[in-house]
């Protein structure tokens, strides 16, 4: 059941009034990505029990598994079900008519991430199809994301070491977080400090100096991405700094595949996967209670 304008616009106003919390109170916001219903349950559990304000994401390859507005209608309904605060983010969508289509839907985030299709899109492309779902997302209020460049690593479990050196080569500055924010007009940032997509055998290390100077740099909002796999400290930091949403997806599929699969060797005769389902969403709700504490925005939700 699709949303009206009305609702949409009312749903993208409380979503930018979130947003202004988190700068003003100094929390992040948990951007939790889904490819199934069991891990949007977990999400809105640990949401209600903290009574914390969440994003719940999908990337394009979950859009085409589940649907764009079957994604909407669900959410709809467990914001309601469970009481809780919650919006979708759109998350490194690679085209504008992808994005047009989360707009039209009623999605109140957008990340526009045209590098992700093409890595060796130019700076004049990126900006130019940016500031067209910029302009796009004016209709229903959405705030729109993006980044000026490729943004690295992949949201699995890894097994290679983090190469730092490689890394350091497609961090944020300064002077570039300016001039995108600028050419554009995004409403948040998506900066790279260190932060990569992935989980990898060692702990990842956040530039929080350099984060602090993006910050000095821009006025609208900005995110991290790649948040699995990142010790606890770092998250406290970046929204005292600043940080507005920190998204997180590989921690969530480890917990989920990994207790999924003990619950299966230990009932090797249960057909009835329903039925093992619950020790699943507690394991994955546990990965988002830890977050959210984290983030600072346990008990920050407006209902």
């Amino acid at each position: 059941m699709g949303l009206t304008i009305p609702q949409i616009r009312d749903n993208t106003l409380r979503a930018r009034h979130l947003m202004q919390r988190s700068r003003q109170q100094h929390f992040a916001v948990g951007a939790f990505n889904i490819d199934n219903q069991e891990t949007l349950i977990a999400i809105s559990r640990a949401a209600q029990k903290l009574n914390a304000p969440v994003l719940v994401e999908v990337s394009q390859g979950e859009v085409d598994a589940i649907g764009l507005e079957n994604i909407r209608d669900l959410v709809d309904n467990y914001k309601a079900e469970y009481g809780i605060e919650m919006y979708i983010n759109l998350d490194h969508s690679p085209t504008v008519e992808a994005c047009k289509q989360a707009i039209d839907v009623g999605y109140e985030f957008i990340h526009i991430d045209i590098s992700q299709a093409n890595h060796d899109a130019t700076d004049e492309e990126i900006i130019e199809k940016t500031k067209e779902v910029v302009e796009y997302a004016r209709f229903t209020g959405a705030l729109v994301e993006s980044e000026p460049h490729y943004f690295g690593g992949s949201s699995n479990v890894h097994a290679e070491a983090i190469d730092y050196e490689e890394i350091k080569k497609t961090f944020s500055t300064p002077e570039g977080a300016r001039a995108f924010v600028e050419a554009t007009g995004i409403d948040t940032f998506a900066a790279a400090v260190g932060n990569l997509h992935g989980k990898y055998p060692v702990p990842k290390e956040l530039d929080l100096e350099l984060l602090g100077s993006v910050r000095e740099a821009i006025d609208c909002q900005i995110s991290l991405h790649g948040g699995s796999g990142t010790p606890l400290h770092y998250f406290k930091k970046a929204a005292e700094i600043g940080v507005s949403k920190v998204n997180i997806n590989s921690d969530m599929r480890y917990a989920f595949r990994t207790e999924l699969e003990k619950v299966l060797k230990e009932n090797p005769d249960e057909y009835a996967v329903v039925k093992l389902m619950p020790r699943v969403y507690e394991a994955v709700q546990a990965v988002v209670e830890e977050k959210i504490q984290a983030f600072g925005s346990a008990g920050r939700a407006v209902v």
